[in-house]
């Protein structure tokens, strides 16, 4: 294995309506994890508090980036030695509506938020009554051991684009926080994308879903020629892999897609 190799987890599990149980919950996660090796231990969307269906205890329960559950999120990375990526519900500026947040965390404080741009209004579902979409902000990474880390929430998955502005970003890895939820042909759906974005951008991607009955499960850690590196089934658990970042060198000089391609993304707004 090569020395410089980052070990990254992913944490599958069930968020609850109870927010101190999710972090009794993320810490024994992420013990877990850090017993492992992990550096970087990645959680789901929704990972501070979580009802089915939505309704007003969403925006009851909505905290801002500095508030109690981040500060939590900090004190387990703290104690675990470790980088923390999860979801949390942060308060909107509309009072009934919640944004859709993953922040990334290590022992010192906050190192990146990302603010869900594309939400998931698909299969029956209506999430834009109860979230604000977040701004087309600039990427925000942090590099841990040399690794630049991005990140993207759920839906996004479905936006080629969103994956492409983190590699032109400077990406070597995408950590996805999800809650994919089940219905038919969900689980394919979530494999293919996943695997698309990993081969298209030639990086590294990992994804963390919720469990079922309400998630599909499958939370994985992806390599940059499509291949799956580890993987949780329908447990609450963890799997780790150690990314090389030797490894996208080699497939770039393989396949320069990147190099090679003859359109670029802007920021837009779609119409029509």
């Amino acid at each position: 294995m090569n020395p410089d190799a980052v070990a990254v987890a992913v944490a599958q599990f069930a968020p609850t309506a109870d927010v101190e149980d999710n972090l009794a919950a993320i810490d024994e996660l992420v013990a877990r994890a850090a017993a492992r090796g992990a550096r970087i231990v990645l959680l789901p969307e929704y990972s501070s508090f979580f009802v089915h269906p939505f309704d007003e205890r969403l925006a009851a329960h909505a905290e801002s980036v500095d508030g109690p559950f981040v500060d939590g999120l900090v004190s387990i990375a703290a104690s675990r030695g470790v980088h923390v990526v999860a979801g949390l519900l942060e308060r909107a500026d509309d009072s009934k509506k919640v944004r859709n947040t993953v922040v990334a965390v290590d022992g010192h404080g906050v190192q990146a938020v990302y603010r869900k741009q594309h939400l998931y209004d698909a299969f029956g579902q209506r999430e834009s009554d109860w979230v604000e979409p977040g701004e087309l902000a600039p990427p925000q990474t942090f590099v841990v051991d040399g690794l630049r880390f991005a990140l993207m929430t759920c839906y996004d998955l479905r936006f080629p684009e969103v994956a492409r502005t983190l590699a032109d970003a400077g990406a070597d890895v995408i950590l996805i926080a999800a809650e994919w939820v089940r219905g038919p042909l969900k689980e394919h759906h979530w494999r293919t994308l996943l695997h698309a974005r990993a081969i298209e951008n030639t990086l590294f991607v990992a994804a963390a879903d919720h469990p079922p009955p309400l998630g599909v499960g499958a939370s994985m850690i992806i390599d940059p020629q499509g291949v799956e590196l580890a993987g949780v089934g329908i447990a609450s658990d963890v799997a780790v892999a150690h990314l090389d970042p030797d490894d996208i060198d080699r497939v770039r000089r393989v396949n320069p897609a990147l190099a090679l391609r003859r359109f670029s993304v802007v920021p837009g707004t779609a119409s029509g």
